[in-house]
């Protein structure tokens, strides 16, 4: 190319000064803080990494071996037969159902659940809502989600739906593990509820299953505790143990009954109203005074949760 053709293309050909920036809220932007899309990705990926991490499958093994082993230990002690050392409904120790078992194995979908809620099922709870905000700051990886065009109200729940996924799966493994167990075990047919009616097995296992979600729904309060307590420091162990620790306490407070008058307003005092579901016809009366109480804690904890995040000074 001759000097004068060099110098006509440098005067006529376009000025290149990269790509041109896109306007915030383009569709065509991936991105973008607007584009839905990218929410949906942010919260798939925030449920993907909680559910995969092995943290995650030891808490889930360990609350099925519950199951198992109280269908072990039920077998054992009655050999399957009979109505076991409790007979009647109100008949021996335990959790509620566990005298029922060796008549229906469904039962021990009920009584896993009832051994689990006070403790097993919350603790890991507290475990995942603790370390969702407290874990990333003491990685060093929080400040790198936060770069991406998400801003922290929508990382702030999709961890949050994060924790209520986890709250789901383990209860339901739980329950799945206790119904494998109990028909291995036990013969199962038609449920004698609470009230002594018969229902069949088919209604028995949707039951179990309403069970099942009405014992994750209990745990959404305690878990906007975890989480608003998971943005007071940037120590994953030290907001896992704070988040146990609280569950402990209160759960002592309930059971005191000099403190009669504040039972109501704490977030373990109607857990085990999940029973009702197997009355004929289902007693709603506890369950919407438990659901009411998950709420509030959800939305007071939930909105200081975004208020201290929002607002927080993010160093790691």
């Amino acid at each position: 190319m001759s000097q004068a053709e060099a110098a006509l293309t440098a005067t006529t050909a376009p000025e290149d000064n990269g790509p041109r920036p896109r306007k915030p809220g383009n569709p065509r932007n991936p991105g973008s803080p607007r584009n839905p899309l990218w929410t949906l990705g942010i919260l798939r990926s925030e449920i993907t990494t909680t559910l995969r991490r092995h943290r995650t499958y030891a808490l889930l093994a360990v609350l099925a071996a519950v199951s198992v082993l109280i269908g072990i230990a039920v077998r054992i002690e009655t050999g399957g037969g009979g109505s076991g050392s409790g007979g009647g409904p109100d008949g021996g120790g335990g959790p509620a159902f566990l005298t029922q078992v060796t008549n229906n194995g469904l039962f021990l979908v009920f009584a896993a659940l009832a051994a689990t809620l006070p403790v097993f099922l919350p603790m890991a709870v507290g475990v995942v809502a603790g370390d969702a905000i407290a874990g990333e700051a003491s990685g060093g990886t929080l400040r790198y989600l936060l770069v991406a065009p998400a801003g922290r109200t929508r990382l702030l729940l999709a961890k949050y739906a994060s924790v209520l996924t986890f709250c789901l799966v383990a209860t339901f493994v739980v329950a799945a593990s206790a119904l494998a167990v109990g028909a291995l075990l036990f013969p199962v047919g038609e449920v004698t509820t609470i009230s002594g009616t018969r229902i069949s097995f088919g209604e028995g296992l949707v039951r179990a299953a309403l069970t099942a979600t009405v014992v994750a729904a209990s745990l959404v309060g305690f878990a906007a505790l975890g989480l608003f307590v998971s943005t007071l420091t940037d120590s994953g162990i030290g907001a896992m143990a704070a988040t146990v620790g609280l569950l402990i306490t209160v759960q002592i407070l309930d059971s005191i009954p000099q403190l009669s008058g504040i039972h109501p307003y704490l977030f373990p005092h109607y857990w085990m109203s999940f029973a009702d579901v197997l009355r004929e016809p289902v007693h709603w009366e506890e369950l919407s005074k438990n659901f009411q109480l998950q709420g509030l804690y959800a939305a007071v904890f939930g909105s200081a949760a975004w208020a201290r995040f929002t607002s927080k000074d993010i160093t790691a």
